[in-house]
């Protein structure tokens, strides 16, 4: 079962992922049938983490997180989810990395959580381990979301699930790259879907 104090910590963490989309991911994480790490692509402040790491202390594996840490659009001065606090005066730049770190360590998951920071592209280059989960998060710009899609999916283990969040069919509900690249995948005919929750879609990959 899913590690309850992980998942009581990942409600509380701070970040964007609401709790039933969070535990429908780890869910998916439990469940899948083929062994492997979890790997997330855009990991903020680390909530989704938390979720994933609910899944992998139970099964005995690891949550891989790739983030550079510098924040996505919508986090940069003058866009609507601009933190002022998260910005390093030494640099002048986002950095969610003390923030991620503090949220792992107070939930007590350092053991099963691995944070990579890079960009996605960077690391999916020298990734060679089959993957149980893929979870794509990260920017949600068109060109960023098909690259995190093309760069991870091949990784991706036969059997695996593919989750990919914020997907709104409706423009009027959010941006619609995510959207885009859940149907890409589709198209493909190498997935079938599995039940979602919310904004969050699960794909199982077939072949």
């Amino acid at each position: 079962m899913l590690s309850p104090e992980l998942l009581k910590a990942a409600a509380d963490a701070p970040g964007f992922m609401p709790d039933d989309e969070g535990t429908a991911l780890a869910t998916a994480a439990l469940t899948v049938d083929v062994d492997g790490p979890l790997l997330e692509v855009g990991s903020y402040l680390g909530k989704s983490a938390l979720y994933l790491a609910a899944a992998a202390r139970p099964r005995g594996t690891t949550v891989v997180t790739v983030d550079h840490h510098r924040g996505s659009e919508e986090h940069q001065v003058g866009w609507e989810y601009h933190d002022p606090t998260l910005v390093d005066p030494a640099v002048g730049l986002i950095d969610t990395l003390p923030g991620f770190r503090r949220t792992i360590a107070a939930a007590g998951a350092e053991d099963v959580v691995t944070a990579v920071v890079a960009r996605a592209e960077d690391f999916a280059r020298i990734w060679s381990t089959p993957l149980a989960l893929l979870f794509l998060d990260g920017s949600h710009t068109d060109e960023s979301a098909r690259r995190d899609l093309a760069n991870w999916a091949p990784h991706l283990a036969v059997g695996g699930v593919l989750a990919i969040h914020d997907v709104f069919p409706d423009p009027a509900d959010g941006g619609q790259a995510p959207y885009r690249i859940y149907q890409q995948a589709l198209a493909t005919g190498s997935y079938s879907e599995l039940p979602g929750q919310g904004s969050l879609r699960l794909l199982r990959r077939d072949h």
